[in-house]
């Protein structure tokens, strides 16, 4: 089997690392001098310093040739980057393979998930093949070993089963659900939140605070995925809650960290130029309150986050709006 990972950040790059365990694995770079480095040494030192690459991942800055002949592909490209590197893909796509996005974002003009983006890029795409890997999977704890699990949501269950049998490990156990839908909203969601929760971290709230918030995230995340489509019981799960405790709590989280520092009184502007790696939150947060302004889905969390993040509110007004928000059962 030969599978093809699309982006070398870090996340893409643990990934190539846990397909190479069973498969003869490319990894497309967007840069080709950091391909070579990646060759030379590999590790990938932007990204993922310190692991180690497997010989069977072989970097590439040449997105036919890493396509060329795949069985499986991996998409890990930020969702504002996701339809241009696949429509410069679609040329060298074998059709019908399983396409499985690891990205969780909304694409921001379209409101698309990145299932609907490929679907909708991709004419050949096998719909029931097409899907996401998702769950509480910080990428530094996945390629380092540490014991996590995974949701391989697609709608085929025989595709399902093969893509398990692929990815899952002594250290990396997978479970399968056909509710692409609840399983990508989750993730996409779950961003906005973990920036919130790194506000009341930064702000210095403790263990109530944030077990409050992430229950009433829960809720948010819910009411809008089980709106899309999703299915409710996908929210109590890997895809959902368990993803949303990973995030919110580790100060490994882009979108916790940019939370964190918001708190503190710095600008995004300055908070996003200095990282590396994208903080999906920042972007999905105003998709997010789209969507939920589309179906008439109230996210008081998430508009917050909003206002932190666009109107310049401050964090601590944004506490205090919530908490004074009119009484109401919990539901």
């Amino acid at each position: 089997m030969r599978i093809a990972v699309i982006g070398a950040g870090s996340w893409g790059t643990a990934m190539a690392c846990l397909c190479a365990r069973t498969a003869e694995t490319a990894l497309w770079v967007r840069r080709a001098e950091l391909a070579e480095r990646i060759r030379k040494t590999s590790t990938n030192p932007d990204y993922l310093p310190g692991v180690p690459i497997p010989k069977m991942v072989t970097p590439t800055a040449d997105l036919e040739a890493a396509l060329t002949d795949a069985e499986v592909v991996v998409m890990a490209v930020p969702s504002h980057g996701f339809r241009e590197i696949l429509e410069r893909a679609v040329p060298h796509l074998p059709a019908g393979r399983p396409i499985l996005s690891l990205t969780k974002g909304i694409e921001r003009d379209t409101l698309l998930r990145m299932t609907e983006v490929i679907r909708d890029v991709v004419a050949n795409a096998d719909p029931d093949r097409v899907g996401v890997l998702t769950g509480p999977n910080l990428a530094i704890e996945v390629a380092q070993g540490q014991p996590t699990a995974a949701v391989v949501a697609v709608r085929d269950p025989e595709t399902a089963t093969r893509l398990q049998r692929l990815l899952i490990g002594p250290t990396f156990r997978v479970y399968t659900n056909p509710d692409v839908v609840g399983c990508e909203s989750a993730g996409a969601l779950k961003n906005v939140m973990a920036i919130a929760a790194g506000m009341a971290a930064g702000l210095g709230f403790g263990d109530n605070t944030l077990a409050t918030l992430i229950t009433r995230a829960l809720a948010e995340l819910t009411r809008l995925g089980v709106t899309l489509g999703g299915e409710a019981a996908t929210f109590a799960g890997l895809a959902g809650i368990g993803d949303l405790i990973a995030t919110c709590t580790s100060h490994r989280s882009r979108n916790h960290i940019v939370g964190v520092e918001l708190a503190k009184g710095r600008k995004l502007e300055e908070i996003v130029s200095e990282m590396k790696m994208v903080a999906e939150g920042v972007k999905t947060t105003r998709a997010v309150l789209d969507l939920a302004a589309r179906h008439a889905i109230d996210m008081p969390i998430a508009t917050q986050v909003g206002k932190v993040l666009y109107e310049a509110e401050h964090p601590r007004a944004a506490v205090l709006s919530l908490m004074t928000r009119q009484p109401r059962p919990e539901s």
